[in-house]
């Protein structure tokens, strides 16, 4: 059965690319992907297993739900093309069989001709030489895989990297997109207007002045839910609940970021003090800063200004279209 959307709010794209575990490992590392689902369409048959989808005329695919509100169907469409081989229709890398030919599956006519556009500037990319062989065809039904299947490479990891290796995919995305296939990110700063509509007066000094809150008296630094906090101008997720503690400082302490990548350093010699500024990557938002005596086993503490960010409750994050980091608090 086709696997209905987890919100009003998320879409699901439905995607044939070779071995299921590599292409869901890959369309899970796009922001504004809710969740990705390994499983098999495109054949008559009904109930297929691994045994048999081949047999039932199936393929290995994956529905991808996501947040249209912070990836596009076209964005989700062109970075899967670029970590598959569109133009093989015997397989993909070292897999090959019908059960493995790239496809993309469409649920109206609209996806329908979004994917046509994408095809057809992937056509006339120049990247390869050969034409593509990617069918175009209308979701029929898509049924998911057994649960080891499921999250492949995050429960098997060493076996997965070995394979994904050894498959030849790595290679073939190297030699034909280099650096081009980094994912494209939906947090952006909104222009000046927007900005000062968007945020308080506080917020605005903290985040484009370098301003400090006053100690104890902000949002969160009492906060113990359990939850996420973004950058209150971008949404790029910055910190989890997990790594908050209480450090006595007046501010809310994290021993360490929930996403690295979006965390930038930099030399702050103002006030007469020698520290390290803690900068947002995509929208350039100043946080606070890091210091060096943390408890954790950096031994970091990253004290923010609660006026920096935006705290979304664990129970809010897959309708605000976190819900990928669910599983930080099972």
């Amino acid at each position: 059965m086709k696997t209905k959307n987890e919100t009003q709010k998320t879409a699901v794209a439905t995607l044939a690319g070779g071995c299921f575990w590599c292409v869901a490992a890959d369309m899970k590392k796009l922001p504004g992907v809710v969740r990705v689902i390994s499983g098999y369409a495109g054949g008559a048959g009904e109930k297929p297993t691994y045994e048999t989808y081949e047999a039932k005329g199936h393929v290995e695919a994956v529905q991808v739900h996501y947040d249209p509100r912070q990836v596009s169907y076209e964005q989700i469409l062109t970075y899967f093309l670029k970590h598959i081989d569109p133009t093989d229709p015997g397989g993909q890398f070292a897999d090959r069989g019908s059960g493995y030919a790239p496809a993309i599956f469409y649920n109206n006519a609209a996806e329908q001709e979004t994917a046509r556009s994408v095809l057809a500037a992937f056509g006339r990319s120049g990247k390869f030489n050969r034409p593509l062989a990617t069918k175009l065809l209308p979701l029929t039904g898509f049924y998911p895989a057994e649960t080891y299947h499921q999250d492949y490479d995050e429960k098997n990891p060493l076996r997965y990297r070995s394979y994904r290796r050894g498959s030849g995919r790595e290679r073939f995305i190297d030699e034909h997109w280099q650096n081009d296939t980094a994912p494209v990110s939906p947090y952006r700063k909104p222009d000046g207007a927007a900005l000062k509509k968007k945020l308080t007066a506080q917020q605005y000094e903290v985040t484009q002045h370098g301003a400090t809150e006053p100690p104890f008296s902000n949002a969160y630094v009492s906060n113990k839910k359990d939850g996420l906090y973004v950058d209150v101008v971008s949404g790029e997720p910055l910190f989890s609940s997990r790594d908050k503690y209480d450090s006595g400082s007046g501010w809310p302490s994290f021993t360490r970021p929930l996403e690295p990548g979006n965390i930038v350093g930099k030399e702050d010699r103002s006030h007469g003090m020698v520290r390290t500024e803690v900068r947002s990557r995509h929208a350039d938002s100043h946080l606070g800063h890091v210091f060096p005596d943390g408890p954790g086993p950096s031994g970091l503490r990253y004290c923010m200004n609660s006026a920096a960010l935006r705290f979304i409750p664990r129970e809010d994050l897959e309708k605000e279209g976190y819900g990928r980091y669910l599983k930080l608090f099972e």
